[in-house]
């Protein structure tokens, strides 16, 4: 069980107030709540990605817990303010999930029900995680190919929530399917044989880098990850947007994944022209060449003490 006499020392709450629409600003028994279950300091950070990057930064030098509250963004935005600040490794991380896509906390087994994941931050496991980082940035899901288009075409027209998702779908299923290299390097196969460095030209449709099992609203679009192994796991969407649509029901349940060429790496390096790549759901750019590694055991998070806590463990 998470015993806060483990971990001595400052509890502070990280909120987006704008997540979900504003509604924490209207839920004040929600506020306190949290403030009754976890006494500590509660920041409400207004601004830009950049202003709560350097937020989370700040506080996470101070804190030995730091709970988020919020979305996706959120999350990946504290993440990337702890791992500037240097304190991914030494510091506990609580989440809240208060947003609207809300997949990180899935593979954690976290609930959507902002008091019911209040209540599992009380009583919870502190997890030992991998995370996966790509030029500066770390996250628990990343791609190159259709899916960061799409997160590029969502950004672009500025239309949050499910109703961004719809808009973007043309761009998504337009993707081009050109010609490119992945090299592996220290993994394993569906096989189980493991190699030094492997090489594969594709014409992928999508790849996905994962430590974390969910994208956007639930789309269980890694079921083979492990949020504790030690790799990336990689799998490539070798198939026409036509194939891709018609499957996508099984995609999106994790189903049909398991007929696509999957690896674990420790590192990945795919070159091409113009790969469109995405972390976390926020679209980091066009690149020739993008290099992903895994961050092994970066981050503590805090767990339901429950089977569906751990599910997503391989230890």
């Amino acid at each position: 069980m998470f015993d806060r006499a483990e971990f001595p020392g400052q509890i502070t709450c990280l909120i987006n107030p704008r997540a979900s629409n504003s509604q924490w600003v209207r839920k004040r028994k929600l506020r306190n709540y949290l403030q009754a279950k976890l006494p500590g300091d509660i920041h409400d950070v207004f601004g830009d990605v950049r202003t709560t990057v350097e937020r989370a930064r700040e506080i996470g030098r101070d804190s030995d817990i730091l709970v988020a509250v919020g979305g996706d963004g959120t999350i990946a935005d504290t993440l990337q303010g702890l791992h500037e600040a240097g304190r991914l490794s030494s510091i506990v991380l609580g989440i809240i999930p208060f947003g609207s896509g809300n997949a990180f906390r899935k593979a954690f087994g976290i609930p959507k029900n902002p008091r019911r994941a209040i209540d599992h931050l009380a009583t919870g496991v502190a997890r030992r995680v991998d995370l996966v980082e790509v030029e500066g940035r770390c996250f628990g899901f990343g791609s190159v190919g259709a899916t960061a288009a799409a997160t590029e075409e969502k950004h672009l027209r500025n239309v949050l929530g499910a109703w961004g998702h719809r808009k973007v779908v043309r761009r998504l299923l337009s993707y081009p399917r050109e010609q490119k290299t992945i090299e592996l390097l220290d993994g394993i196969d569906d096989r189980g044989e493991r190699f030094e460095r492997r090489v594969i030209e594709s014409r992928f449709f999508d790849c996905i880098i994962a430590k974390t099992n969910y994208y956007g609203y639930s789309w269980f679009i890694a079921p083979r990850a492990r949020l504790d192994d030690g790799y990336l796991d990689v799998t490539l969407y070798e198939m026409t947007s036509g194939q891709y649509t018609r499957a996508f029901p099984l995609i999106y349940f994790g189903r049909y994944q398991k007929r696509l060429p999957h690896f674990k790496a420790r590192r990945v390096i795919i070159t091409g022209r113009d790969l469109p790549v995405q972390y976390h759901g926020e679209y980091l750019g066009a690149r020739d060449r993008v290099e992903f590694r895994v961050l092994p055991r970066a981050l503590s998070v805090i767990c339901p003490a429950t089977e569906r806590g751990q599910r997503f463990f391989s230890r």
